[in-house]
């Protein structure tokens, strides 16, 4: 096994939580042979470098926190970066439902603000079409707007 590329992984890993996906990417951009890269990335999985659940977690909590993303785009970008369906599902856990509710009607308030279309069903749509492109669900979005939008 390559160690000069076995150390260089291991800092690439410490710098910020990355997928296995990641790590492949960047050996197979230092030309480390197919095998060395399996092992490096298995040395790393069992040295605590390197962990696709660990990752979902914290990619979840984040984008959720500074991104405020709904589950259904959180879900899909962790989809594109290669993560498995139970570590997806794993990530999606760390998200709290009240405050999930709570950041969906703070972003739908925010956004009614600053609509200038005075009429009702033109507002309603655009919060809908806002919402829905922040990833969260249309049932949950169509819940909330019926409570107390008009």
């Amino acid at each position: 096994m390559n160690k000069d590329a076995l150390l260089q992984a291991a800092h690439f890993c410490a710098y910020q939580e990355r997928t296995i996906q990641d790590v492949k990417k960047k050996l197979h951009s230092w030309d480390v042979s197919p095998e060395d890269t399996e092992a490096i990335i298995q040395r790393l999985i069992e040295d605590g470098y390197l962990s696709d659940q660990r990752y979902a977690q914290s990619f979840a909590r984040g984008k959720f926190r500074t991104r405020q993303w709904g589950r259904l785009k959180i879900e899909q970008e962790m989809r594109r970066k290669g993560l498995e369906s139970e570590d997806r599902k794993t990530g999606l856990e760390e998200i709290d439902e009240n405050q999930y509710l709570q950041s969906l009607k703070s972003l739908l308030s925010k956004k009614a603000a600053s609509l200038k279309d005075t009429d009702p069903r033109v507002r309603k749509q655009k919060l809908v079409r806002f919402a829905l492109g922040k990833g969260y669900e249309s049932g949950l979005v169509w819940k909330i707007l019926g409570e107390d939008w008009s």
